[in-house]
């Protein structure tokens, strides 16, 4: 059960919940001479499927080490962005995360989007005793282990991230559409993968637990373009709403196919199905369509005012609107937990590289400070603690908000 605590929000963005680039847009992270280069990596589909939502994390931090270095944040100390494509592959990021621990001058990662590819990196940024900080992964699995509905506990100490859980997301979802879409059965479908899978059984548990039935559930392939057999599924149930957890590429396919044969539901997903990309694909079919999206409206947060206009000013690639301002606060958490360890030792930045990444874990659990995105803190979990969650849907031809509110569980 979930008890929201509602505003309406329209007609905005959201701050919303998977090889090395040098085309930092002109970024200001560059060493001036007269400063120690610290490094954070990032780590995201920078092409291929997501890199739109991808990319909009890479530049999110990008535009907080810029801001750093321009502020001296962290004085006698100049930041750089490592950027690496996971291309939503869990073996390509497990790739990507040797090489930023092994890189002597990294403090700490920001990334990945998918969850399943969060799986393959933990563990070496672990090793390491290096931070990451995903401005998108929203599986429970990550902070409260495999068996986080009757037992928590945290299976690293190294990982946390700034989006909430599929735990609160699914059921935040699951109330608003028998609350007040009034859907009564619906259809679920899953990607197969792990932040798919997760938030489509979560959503189906909570949408039966608030009175709706599940009609049927089906799963599907990533990289499928043909949905013939389960549009004709969707059909035949009956469903009123169609779930899908997964991302917008296979989404996108399966409304303008759904709609093409007559059945006028609307489809109904999580984040990573967020992205202006989603509306593009599927055009007219896509109107009506819902998502929920971590936390509020961009373009309603003064503090995110000039994030989004420098995004836009230097014409950045990509969504900002998904993760972008996640991926700030994520970088600016790094960076601050960063001077925390210089202040502590006279003002100069510690010359063991692996005490200097111990200090900035632990410095970066004592996280407190206002974002772009609203309060910055972790739980024991390594989770936010900023809890806040959007209902977007496509109104002529764009993602409008149309209830934000904050999620508990009873």
């Amino acid at each position: 059960m979930v008890i929201l605590t509602s505003v309406l929000a329209t007609g905005a963005l959201t701050l919303t919940a998977c090889g090395s680039r040098d085309d930092n847009g002109g970024g200001d992270s560059g060493d001036n001479g007269d400063s120690k280069t610290l490094t954070i990596g990032v780590d995201a589909p920078l092409s291929g499927e997501n890199s739109t939502t991808g990319l909009g994390i890479q530049y999110g931090a990008q535009i907080a080490v810029d801001d750093a270095n321009k502020n001296k944040l962290v004085p006698g100390v100049t930041f750089k962005l490592k950027a690496l494509d996971d291309k939503a592959q869990p073996a390509t990021g497990q790739s990507n995360a040797t090489s930023i621990t092994g890189d002597k001058t990294a403090v700490g990662a920001v990334g990945p989007l998918n969850s399943g590819v969060a799986q393959t990196m933990q563990q070496v940024f672990a090793s390491a005793n290096m931070v990451q900080i995903s401005p998108a992964n929203t599986n429970p699995e990550l902070t409260q282990g495999k068996n986080w509905q009757t037992d928590k506990k945290r299976p690293y100490k190294t990982y946390f991230r700034t989006a909430t859980t599929d735990e609160l997301q699914g059921s935040f979802a699951a109330g608003y559409a028998y609350n007040k879409l009034k859907k009564k059965k619906v259809f679920v479908v899953d990607d197969k993968q792990t932040y798919g899978a997760g938030l489509a059984k979560i959503f189906a548990e909570q949408f039966k637990k608030v009175g709706g039935k599940v009609v049927q559930t089906d799963h599907v392939n990533t990289g499928t373009k043909d949905f013939g057999s389960l549009v004709t599924k969707i059909k035949n149930s009956g469903a009123d709403l169609l779930y899908y957890g997964g991302q917008y590429d296979e989404s996108a396919l399966i409304t303008k196919q759904l709609k093409d044969a007559g059945v006028k539901i609307p489809l109904f997903g999580g984040d990573g199905m967020f992205a202006s990309t989603y509306i593009e694909a599927a055009g007219a079919s896509s109107e009506g369509d819902l998502v929920t999206a971590i936390g509020v409206p961009a373009d309603t947060l003064p503090a995110a005012k000039t994030f989004i206009e420098t995004y836009k000013a230097k014409g950045y690639k990509g969504d900002y609107g998904a993760y972008g301002a996640y991926a700030y606060d994520a970088t600016t958490a790094i960076i601050k937990a960063v001077k925390a360890a210089v202040d502590a030792n006279d003002g100069k930045v510690p010359s063991d590289i692996n005490a200097l990444r111990s200090t900035v874990v632990d410095e970066v659990q004592k996280s407190d400070f206002e974002g772009l995105t609203g309060k910055v803190a972790f739980d024991q979990y390594g989770d936010t603690t900023n809890k806040q969650l959007t209902v977007y849907q496509v109104e002529k031809g764009e993602w409008k908000a149309v209830e934000t509110g904050t999620a508990e569980l009873n």
